[in-house]
Protein backbone atom coordinates (compact mmCIF):
# COMPACT_ATOMS: atom_id res chain seq x y z
CA UNK A 1 0.00 0.00 0.00
CA UNK A 2 1.32 3.31 -1.06
CA UNK A 3 0.66 6.00 1.10
CA UNK A 4 1.80 10.25 0.72
CA UNK A 5 1.51 11.95 3.81
CA UNK A 6 3.64 14.04 5.79
CA UNK A 7 5.54 15.69 3.00
CA UNK A 8 4.81 17.45 -0.12
CA UNK A 9 4.44 15.00 -3.23
CA UNK A 10 7.27 14.71 -5.49
CA UNK A 11 8.39 13.40 -8.54
CA UNK A 12 9.58 10.35 -8.78
CA UNK A 13 13.24 10.00 -8.04
CA UNK A 14 13.85 7.68 -10.95
CA UNK A 15 12.85 10.06 -13.53
CA UNK A 16 16.01 12.29 -12.98
CA UNK A 17 19.62 11.02 -14.49
CA UNK A 18 22.06 9.99 -12.16
CA UNK A 19 25.45 9.77 -12.45
CA UNK A 20 28.26 7.05 -11.80
CA UNK A 21 29.97 9.10 -8.86
CA UNK A 22 30.70 7.10 -5.96
CA UNK A 23 33.68 5.31 -5.46
CA UNK A 24 32.19 1.62 -5.29
CA UNK A 25 29.87 2.63 -7.96
CA UNK A 26 32.53 3.79 -10.44
CA UNK A 27 35.01 0.53 -9.46
CA UNK A 28 32.45 -1.95 -9.95
CA UNK A 29 32.23 -0.59 -12.99
CA UNK A 30 35.60 -0.85 -13.98
CA UNK A 31 35.88 -4.38 -12.29
CA UNK A 32 33.19 -5.44 -14.12
CA UNK A 33 34.92 -4.19 -17.77
CA UNK A 34 38.09 -5.78 -16.80
CA UNK A 35 36.09 -9.06 -15.81
CA UNK A 36 33.87 -9.67 -18.78
CA UNK A 37 36.00 -8.04 -21.78
CA UNK A 38 33.74 -5.00 -22.44
CA UNK A 39 34.14 -1.56 -21.90
CA UNK A 40 31.84 0.20 -19.21
CA UNK A 41 29.40 3.14 -21.04
CA UNK A 42 30.67 5.07 -18.18
CA UNK A 43 34.02 6.45 -17.09
CA UNK A 44 35.86 8.13 -14.52
CA UNK A 45 38.72 10.20 -14.51
CA UNK A 46 40.48 12.24 -11.70
CA UNK A 47 42.01 15.34 -12.91
CA UNK A 48 45.64 16.19 -12.70
CA UNK A 49 46.32 19.58 -13.43
CA UNK A 50 44.23 22.80 -13.75
CA UNK A 51 42.27 22.83 -17.34
CA UNK A 52 38.88 23.74 -19.13
CA UNK A 53 36.76 20.91 -19.69
CA UNK A 54 36.31 20.21 -22.71
CA UNK A 55 39.94 20.20 -23.96
CA UNK A 56 40.08 17.90 -21.12
CA UNK A 57 37.24 15.98 -22.46
CA UNK A 58 39.10 16.15 -25.98
CA UNK A 59 42.03 14.27 -24.82
CA UNK A 60 40.11 11.63 -22.68
CA UNK A 61 38.29 10.89 -25.73
CA UNK A 62 40.14 11.45 -28.68
CA UNK A 63 38.74 8.63 -30.45
CA UNK A 64 35.62 10.85 -31.05
CA UNK A 65 35.61 13.95 -32.70
CA UNK A 66 35.03 17.32 -31.58
CA UNK A 67 31.02 17.78 -32.68
CA UNK A 68 30.56 14.20 -30.99
CA UNK A 69 32.34 15.20 -27.47
CA UNK A 70 30.56 18.81 -27.80
CA UNK A 71 26.99 16.68 -27.85
CA UNK A 72 28.36 14.59 -25.08
CA UNK A 73 28.83 17.51 -22.98
CA UNK A 74 25.46 19.60 -24.18
CA UNK A 75 23.06 16.55 -23.66
CA UNK A 76 24.53 16.72 -19.71
CA UNK A 77 26.16 13.04 -20.39
CA UNK A 78 29.50 14.55 -18.01
CA UNK A 79 29.45 15.25 -14.37
CA UNK A 80 31.87 17.40 -12.37
CA UNK A 81 32.21 15.68 -8.72
CA UNK A 82 28.88 14.68 -9.61
CA UNK A 83 26.89 17.19 -11.03
CA UNK A 84 26.15 17.70 -14.56
CA UNK A 85 28.12 20.40 -16.39
CA UNK A 86 27.29 21.35 -20.13
CA UNK A 87 29.61 24.45 -20.06
CA UNK A 88 32.41 23.84 -22.50
CA UNK A 89 35.08 26.25 -20.29
CA UNK A 90 34.40 25.56 -17.13
CA UNK A 91 37.41 25.26 -15.11
CA UNK A 92 38.61 22.02 -13.56
CA UNK A 93 41.01 21.27 -10.76
CA UNK A 94 43.35 18.65 -9.77
CA UNK A 95 41.40 16.01 -7.34
CA UNK A 96 38.63 16.86 -9.11
CA UNK A 97 36.38 13.68 -10.69
CA UNK A 98 35.00 13.72 -13.99
CA UNK A 99 32.40 11.35 -15.02
CA UNK A 100 31.28 10.25 -18.41
CA UNK A 101 28.33 8.31 -19.56
CA UNK A 102 28.79 7.61 -23.25
CA UNK A 103 25.20 6.66 -23.20
CA UNK A 104 22.53 9.20 -23.96
CA UNK A 105 20.95 11.12 -20.70
CA UNK A 106 17.33 11.68 -21.20
CA UNK A 107 16.23 14.72 -19.28
CA UNK A 108 12.52 15.16 -18.21
CA UNK A 109 10.26 17.93 -19.60
CA UNK A 110 9.52 20.30 -16.81
CA UNK A 111 5.85 19.75 -15.87
CA UNK A 112 3.26 23.18 -14.77
CA UNK A 113 0.95 22.71 -12.75
CA UNK A 114 1.33 18.98 -11.62
CA UNK A 115 3.49 16.90 -9.51
CA UNK A 116 4.10 12.66 -10.87
CA UNK A 117 3.20 10.90 -7.42
CA UNK A 118 3.89 7.22 -8.98
CA UNK A 119 4.50 6.48 -12.49
CA UNK A 120 4.91 2.93 -13.61
CA UNK A 121 4.22 0.75 -16.90
CA UNK A 122 0.23 0.93 -16.42
CA UNK A 123 -0.44 3.87 -14.74
CA UNK A 124 0.46 7.59 -14.26
CA UNK A 125 -0.75 9.16 -10.46
CA UNK A 126 -0.61 13.10 -10.37
CA UNK A 127 -1.30 15.94 -8.10
CA UNK A 128 -2.97 17.88 -10.17
CA UNK A 129 -3.01 22.34 -9.42
CA UNK A 130 -6.18 24.11 -9.12
CA UNK A 131 -6.73 25.97 -12.57
CA UNK A 132 -4.85 23.21 -15.01
CA UNK A 133 -7.14 21.78 -17.51
CA UNK A 134 -7.30 17.81 -16.84
CA UNK A 135 -7.91 17.45 -20.80
CA UNK A 136 -9.07 19.91 -23.43
CA UNK A 137 -11.82 20.23 -24.92
CA UNK A 138 -12.40 21.12 -28.90
CA UNK A 139 -13.08 24.72 -27.57
CA UNK A 140 -9.78 24.42 -25.53
CA UNK A 141 -7.30 22.40 -27.81
CA UNK A 142 -4.91 25.45 -27.69
CA UNK A 143 -4.42 25.19 -23.62
CA UNK A 144 -2.04 23.48 -21.57
CA UNK A 145 -3.49 20.26 -19.98
CA UNK A 146 -1.98 17.40 -17.96
CA UNK A 147 -3.31 15.22 -20.81
CA UNK A 148 -0.93 16.98 -23.64
CA UNK A 149 1.71 17.60 -20.97
CA UNK A 150 2.42 13.87 -20.03
CA UNK A 151 2.04 12.84 -23.38
CA UNK A 152 5.11 14.81 -24.15
CA UNK A 153 6.83 13.28 -20.50
CA UNK A 154 6.31 9.64 -21.39
CA UNK A 155 7.34 10.36 -25.32
CA UNK A 156 10.49 12.06 -24.41
CA UNK A 157 11.89 8.32 -23.17
CA UNK A 158 9.47 6.33 -26.02
CA UNK A 159 8.12 7.80 -29.29
CA UNK A 160 5.62 5.64 -29.64
CA UNK A 161 4.37 5.54 -25.67
CA UNK A 162 0.65 7.13 -25.30
CA UNK A 163 -1.35 8.65 -22.81
CA UNK A 164 -5.09 7.25 -21.82
CA UNK A 165 -7.72 9.26 -19.68
CA UNK A 166 -9.18 7.19 -17.01
CA UNK A 167 -11.34 9.46 -14.93
CA UNK A 168 -11.07 14.07 -15.08
CA UNK A 169 -11.28 16.71 -12.61
CA UNK A 170 -12.53 19.95 -12.99
CA UNK A 171 -10.11 22.81 -14.27
CA UNK A 172 -10.39 24.28 -10.74
CA UNK A 173 -10.28 21.02 -9.18
CA UNK A 174 -6.97 20.21 -7.46
CA UNK A 175 -5.41 16.78 -6.17
CA UNK A 176 -4.91 13.28 -6.85
CA UNK A 177 -5.96 11.81 -9.98
CA UNK A 178 -5.10 8.96 -12.33
CA UNK A 179 -3.98 8.25 -16.27
CA UNK A 180 -3.40 5.22 -18.04
CA UNK A 181 -0.16 4.21 -20.50
CA UNK A 182 -1.95 1.13 -22.05
CA UNK A 183 -5.25 0.88 -23.29
CA UNK A 184 -5.63 -2.68 -21.59
CA UNK A 185 -5.22 -0.80 -18.11
CA UNK A 186 -7.54 2.06 -19.20
CA UNK A 187 -10.36 -0.38 -20.24
CA UNK A 188 -9.40 -2.66 -16.83
CA UNK A 189 -10.15 0.51 -14.69
CA UNK A 190 -12.94 1.89 -16.59
CA UNK A 191 -14.82 -1.15 -16.76
CA UNK A 192 -14.20 -2.32 -13.54
CA UNK A 193 -14.19 1.62 -11.78
CA UNK A 194 -17.15 0.51 -8.67
CA UNK A 195 -14.68 -2.29 -8.19
CA UNK A 196 -11.44 -1.22 -8.41
CA UNK A 197 -11.51 2.17 -6.93
CA UNK A 198 -11.38 1.94 -2.83
CA UNK A 199 -11.45 5.33 -1.52
CA UNK A 200 -12.06 8.74 -3.19
CA UNK A 201 -11.76 11.46 -0.51
CA UNK A 202 -12.21 15.17 -0.90
CA UNK A 203 -11.98 18.10 0.92
CA UNK A 204 -14.81 20.76 0.38
CA UNK A 205 -14.64 24.23 1.71
CA UNK A 206 -18.35 25.17 1.33
CA UNK A 207 -20.11 28.18 2.75
CA UNK A 208 -22.24 28.62 5.64
CA UNK A 209 -22.15 26.12 8.64
CA UNK A 210 -23.30 22.80 7.79
CA UNK A 211 -25.63 21.81 10.77
CA UNK A 212 -25.88 18.34 10.60
CA UNK A 213 -22.30 16.87 11.21
CA UNK A 214 -22.75 14.38 8.46
CA UNK A 215 -24.67 12.72 5.75
CA UNK A 216 -25.39 11.36 2.64
CA UNK A 217 -26.82 13.11 -0.55
CA UNK A 218 -28.57 11.45 -3.35
CA UNK A 219 -30.58 12.30 -6.38
CA UNK A 220 -30.16 12.11 -10.31
CA UNK A 221 -28.02 15.06 -12.09
CA UNK A 222 -28.62 15.95 -15.36
CA UNK A 223 -27.05 18.66 -18.07
CA UNK A 224 -29.18 21.49 -18.87
CA UNK A 225 -28.88 22.06 -22.58
CA UNK A 226 -28.02 25.05 -22.79
CA UNK A 227 -26.02 26.26 -19.58
CA UNK A 228 -24.51 22.92 -19.81
CA UNK A 229 -24.95 23.34 -15.80
CA UNK A 230 -25.54 19.87 -13.66
CA UNK A 231 -28.43 20.21 -11.45
CA UNK A 232 -30.44 17.84 -9.81
CA UNK A 233 -33.63 16.42 -11.48
CA UNK A 234 -36.97 16.52 -8.82
CA UNK A 235 -37.71 13.22 -10.84
CA UNK A 236 -36.84 9.82 -9.55
CA UNK A 237 -34.44 7.90 -12.47
CA UNK A 238 -34.30 11.38 -14.29
CA UNK A 239 -30.54 11.25 -15.08
CA UNK A 240 -28.08 9.81 -13.31
CA UNK A 241 -27.99 8.06 -10.10
CA UNK A 242 -25.04 10.35 -7.64
CA UNK A 243 -24.74 9.83 -4.36
CA UNK A 244 -22.27 12.15 -2.04
CA UNK A 245 -21.47 10.92 1.84
CA UNK A 246 -19.91 13.76 4.00
CA UNK A 247 -18.55 14.77 7.66
CA UNK A 248 -17.58 18.00 9.17
CA UNK A 249 -14.07 18.33 10.39
CA UNK A 250 -14.06 21.87 11.05
CA UNK A 251 -16.41 24.95 11.21
CA UNK A 252 -17.73 28.43 11.97
CA UNK A 253 -20.41 30.86 11.46
CA UNK A 254 -19.11 31.45 7.39
CA UNK A 255 -17.46 28.11 6.06
CA UNK A 256 -17.28 24.77 6.68
CA UNK A 257 -14.79 21.89 5.89
CA UNK A 258 -15.77 19.02 5.06
CA UNK A 259 -14.40 15.39 4.08
CA UNK A 260 -16.40 13.88 1.31
CA UNK A 261 -16.34 10.68 -0.10
CA UNK A 262 -17.76 9.69 -3.47
CA UNK A 263 -19.89 6.84 -4.05
CA UNK A 264 -20.61 7.69 -7.52
CA UNK A 265 -18.42 10.10 -10.04
CA UNK A 266 -20.58 12.38 -11.73
CA UNK A 267 -20.01 15.37 -13.48
CA UNK A 268 -19.91 18.21 -11.09
CA UNK A 269 -21.38 15.58 -8.63
CA UNK A 270 -19.63 17.73 -5.05
CA UNK A 271 -20.54 20.86 -6.24
CA UNK A 272 -24.10 20.31 -7.30
CA UNK A 273 -24.38 18.48 -3.96
CA UNK A 274 -23.41 21.00 -2.31
CA UNK A 275 -25.63 24.08 -3.67
CA UNK A 276 -28.81 21.48 -2.92
CA UNK A 277 -27.98 21.53 0.71
CA UNK A 278 -27.37 25.40 0.86
CA UNK A 279 -23.70 25.29 1.25
CA UNK A 280 -21.94 26.30 -2.02
CA UNK A 281 -18.51 25.18 -2.78
CA UNK A 282 -16.58 28.23 -1.52
CA UNK A 283 -15.17 29.98 -4.68
CA UNK A 284 -17.97 28.33 -7.03
CA UNK A 285 -19.80 31.10 -8.59
CA UNK A 286 -21.24 28.68 -10.91
CA UNK A 287 -23.32 26.95 -8.59
CA UNK A 288 -24.28 29.78 -6.44
CA UNK A 289 -21.43 30.71 -4.20
CA UNK A 290 -20.91 34.28 -3.00
CA UNK A 291 -17.57 34.05 -1.32
CA UNK A 292 -14.13 35.08 -2.57
CA UNK A 293 -12.68 34.38 0.47
CA UNK A 294 -10.02 32.08 -0.63
CA UNK A 295 -9.52 33.40 -4.69
CA UNK A 296 -10.07 30.00 -6.10
CA UNK A 297 -12.57 26.93 -5.79
CA UNK A 298 -12.47 24.93 -2.74
CA UNK A 299 -12.30 21.51 -3.28
CA UNK A 300 -9.48 19.27 -3.29
CA UNK A 301 -9.12 15.64 -4.46
CA UNK A 302 -7.52 14.17 -1.65
CA UNK A 303 -7.17 10.59 -1.21
CA UNK A 304 -7.17 8.10 -4.61
CA UNK A 305 -7.10 4.31 -3.86
CA UNK A 306 -7.53 1.86 -6.26
CA UNK A 307 -6.55 -2.20 -7.37
CA UNK A 308 -3.45 -1.66 -9.95
CA UNK A 309 -4.79 -2.89 -13.18
CA UNK A 310 -2.30 -5.20 -13.85
CA UNK A 311 -0.89 -6.56 -10.32
CA UNK A 312 -3.86 -6.20 -8.41
CA UNK A 313 -2.06 -4.62 -5.42
CA UNK A 314 -3.72 -1.68 -3.62
CA UNK A 315 -2.26 1.40 -4.25
CA UNK A 316 -3.24 4.42 -2.35
CA UNK A 317 -1.99 8.27 -2.46
CA UNK A 318 -3.02 10.63 0.08
CA UNK A 319 -2.09 14.39 -0.12
CA UNK A 320 -2.12 17.73 2.42
CA UNK A 321 -5.27 19.88 3.01
CA UNK A 322 -4.22 22.70 0.66
CA UNK A 323 -3.56 25.20 3.73
CA UNK A 324 -5.84 28.58 2.39
CA UNK A 325 -8.48 25.98 2.99
CA UNK A 326 -7.87 26.61 6.44
CA UNK A 327 -7.27 30.39 6.43
CA UNK A 328 -10.92 30.99 7.46
CA UNK A 329 -11.04 28.80 10.63
CA UNK A 330 -7.45 31.00 12.04
CA UNK A 331 -7.77 33.15 15.08
CA UNK A 332 -8.16 37.24 14.04
CA UNK A 333 -4.86 38.43 14.16
CA UNK A 334 -2.93 35.49 13.32
CA UNK A 335 -1.19 35.19 9.89
CA UNK A 336 -2.43 33.77 7.01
Amino acid sequence: MQKKQGSRPKSNPSHKPKFGTHKAQSQSLQAGAAKGGQESSTRQYTVKESAELLPFLLEKLSSLGRNAVKAILARGQVAVNGKAVTAYNFPLQPEMTVTINKDKVVEDIPLAGMTILHEDNDVIVIQKDAGLLSIATDTQENQITAYRQLTAHVRNHDPKARIFVVHRLDRDTSGVMMFAKNEQAQQHLQNTWQESVKERTYVALVEGMVRKPEGTISSWLKEHAKSLKMFSTPYPNDGQHAVTHYKTLQANKSFSLLEVNLETGRKNQIRVHMQDIGHPVAGDKKYGSKSKEINRLGLHARVLAFLHPTTGKLMRFETHIPKVFLNPFKEPGVKK
